[in-house]
């Protein structure tokens, strides 16, 4: 028997998720995906708990697991959290920030690959990487904590946005003005890159994407 290790099965889960081949409210059944890598139960059990943890799975006692679903309250309303965590963090970031970080904040990104599922993946990963960084360096791990697992929720949404050509450029201008200590250039290029994600979050979901998602109303 494959000894398919979870972590594997949870990556390869939650890349689906993430680029949508797999629908909210979709159950994923484990007799099926046990079978799919010939292990036992148990990894699978345990990708599918982290991926609840992350808020990409919904757990139903007595039926199984289900692609987490959302309403367009909950969407609008983590969206509108985020810029408010984003922007507590940066302010306090920018007063904090040294070379070292610095670099590490430029070395956040592989690189531009293309449109291909795999690209989407690392880019989305790469996206909360750095915003996640950022938070780390306001010096507030609460914040940065609480941030990261709203942009785990988050991370099948940013891919709608299909900035893999753009993000780095974007992170980029934040890292240059927080380089040179200013903290006004680089709120307003963390607000820029926020609003303009969140505008075209919302525009996809209620346009192309609305029968894939089945939100609720307001």
């Amino acid at each position: 028997m494959n000894s398919t290790s979870k972590e594997k099965i949870y990556r390869d889960i939650r890349r689906s998720i993430i680029i949508g081949h797999r629908v909210p409210g979709e159950r994923l059944d484990i007799d099926t995906i046990t079978a799919q890598y010939e292990t036992s139960v148990t990894p699978v059990r345990d990708a599918l708990q982290m991926l609840s943890n992350e808020g990409l799975v919904m757990i139903k006692p007595r039926s199984g697991y289900y692609v987490a679903s959302i309403t367009l309250k909950e969407l609008r309303d983590m969206l509108e959290l985020r810029k408010i965590l984003e922007l507590a963090a940066i302010k306090r970031a920018a007063h904090r920030i040294n070379q070292t970080q610095i670099q590490g904040l430029r070395s956040v990104h592989a690189g531009y690959t293309g449109d291909d599922d795999i690209s989407y993946d690392r880019y989305t990963d790469e996206n909360r990487l750095f915003h996640y960084t950022l938070a780390e360096i306001s010096g507030n791990q609460a914040l940065a904590d609480t941030l990261g697992h709203l942009l785990d929720r988050l991370a099948r949404f940013m891919v709608i946005r299909h900035g893999g050509k753009s993000q780095e450029g974007t992170h980029n201008r934040i890292v240059s003005a927080l380089e040179i200590g200013d903290v006004d250039a680089a709120r307003t290029a963390l607000l820029t890159d926020i609003d303009a994600s969140s505008e075209a979050i919302m525009d996809a979901i209620l346009d192309d994407e609305a029968s894939n998602w089945e939100l609720g109303a307001l």
